[in-house]
């Protein structure tokens, strides 16, 4: 046998959701307030995100050499200028491991988050921010392939970026996995302008596809 159903009268409704909305509102309690349609389109809101942040770790010798210590001071000092200029000037995130290894003749980096630094000489930040592009995916990714196979960057934010620093003829050629301008392929490429300008496009390309 059904319980008869008593009818509440819509402004008692109004008044228990009142009651029902302030005590949700207490201390501790995230409420989320309803909105109308919001104005900025779904699209547009996908793309704002937390900042991600790049990290890394050095590999060392559990009793290093003379050699390695001097090595790992060098390595230590160029990383973390590199990944505080990623941090500072893009929300691009990676979890790099660094090593020293003699063998390599010059540095390298790789997609799977490694990178190794031999030569003395490529122990700074011009090198290591040169690196750990690649590690994102500059001449290491499939979308490198697609976007840049043809020797020219084809990806539009990255193409805007660099006519926005260079001129409406601007554009960033690539090969042999680099890129230039601002590829940081040399020491002389170098200044903290060029650095700067580096993150910034190599992000762009990551928004691009990369």
């Amino acid at each position: 046998m059904s319980t008869p159903r008593t009818h509440i009268p819509w402004r008692s409704k109004a008044v228990v959701a009142a009651l029902a909305a302030a005590l949700l509102a207490g201390p501790g309690i995230a409420q989320a307030t309803p909105q109308a349609t919001p104005q900025t389109p779904p699209a547009a809101q996908a793309q704002v995100s937390a900042a991600a942040t790049i990290t890394w770790t050095l590999e060392r010798a559990g009793n290093p050499t003379e050699d390695q210590r001097t090595a790992y001071d060098l390595i230590t000092k160029a990383m973390n200028a590199a990944v505080a200029r990623y941090n500072n000037l893009s929300d691009l995130g990676k979890t790099i491991t660094v090593r020293y290894d003699p063998g390599v003749p010059t540095a390298d980096g790789n997609i799977n988050g490694t990178i190794r630094f031999g030569n003395r000489s490529y122990m700074n930040e011009r090198t290591a921010l040169h690196e750990i592009a690649h590690t994102i995916g500059v001449g290491t990714s499939s979308g490198w392939s697609r976007l840049g196979g043809s020797g020219t960057w084809t990806g539009a934010q990255a193409t805007a970026l660099v006519r926005q620093f260079d001129g409406a003829g601007a554009k960033i050629s690539t090969g042999g996995g680099h890129f230039w301008p601002y590829g940081l392929n040399y020491d002389n490429e170098f200044s903290n302008t060029a650095a700067d300008r580096h993150v910034q496009i190599v992000a762009a390309m990551v928004r691009d596809g990369l």
